[in-house]
């Protein structure tokens, strides 16, 4: 009589797993910022909360998440290659949703206080982008609204955007014009649905 239980038992833990799972896998639509609000319930809280505190548009801090993980919690760099065959290292410490390094994730948690912030934390990510975008702005002047320069800012640093390092690197600025034309769909998308939006919300 003790089997059924302990069967009861290990498919709820089964279940409990598949949730939590679930609730980390990438929204279906990752193109379209009203269906990913719809489908993850606290994103749209996540990004506002991100929004007031350091002022960086919910579009622009979803583009840049998009184009660094497409909103995979786990993402990391893919790793190099022995011969085309073997894999190995990884080319860098970027990980999570918003990519970040280990040296500039410990600098946030430094500067913000946030001890507790986790790379695979959605609503640690969107603080995180804001925070970055926040210092692109105060150290270079680059308004929180323009995604193709702070884009070129999260992905070359603030000492590389200084020194225009971009500028020989056309895929990446060609990568920065995708940034910028999807942070301007999500704009008119969520001018459709904010209402709706912030009704839930409040």
């Amino acid at each position: 009589m003790e089997f059924p239980h302990k069967a009861i038992g290990i498919i709820l833990i089964f279940f409990f797993f598949w949730l939590l799972s679930g609730c980390a896998t990438p929204p279906r639509n990752p193109g379209n910022i009203c269906e990913i609000f719809d489908e993850k319930d606290d994103w749209y809280d996540d990004t506002m909360d991100s929004y007031e505190k350091w002022g960086v548009p919910v579009p622009v801090q979803m583009a840049i998440i998009h184009q660094e993980s497409r909103f995979q919690s786990d993402a990391q760099p893919p790793r190099k290659r022995f011969l085309w065959i073997i894999p190995t290292f990884r080319p860098s410490s970027a990980y999570g949703y918003p990519q970040a390094l280990d040296s500039t994730w410990a600098q946030y948690i430094k500067e913000t206080g946030n001890s507790g912030a986790d790379r695979d934390d959605f609503e640690d990510a969107t603080d995180f982008v804001g925070w970055y975008a926040t210092v692109s702005h105060k150290k270079l002047r680059i308004p929180k609204a323009d995604a193709y320069s702070q884009y070129l800012a999260y992905h070359e640093g603030q000492s590389g955007y200084r020194r225009q390092s971009y500028k020989k690197k056309r895929w990446l600025m060609k990568i920065a014009r995708k940034v910028k034309n999807r942070a301007k769909a999500y704009r008119k998308q969520l001018a459709r649905c904010q209402d709706r939006m912030e009704r839930s919300w409040w």
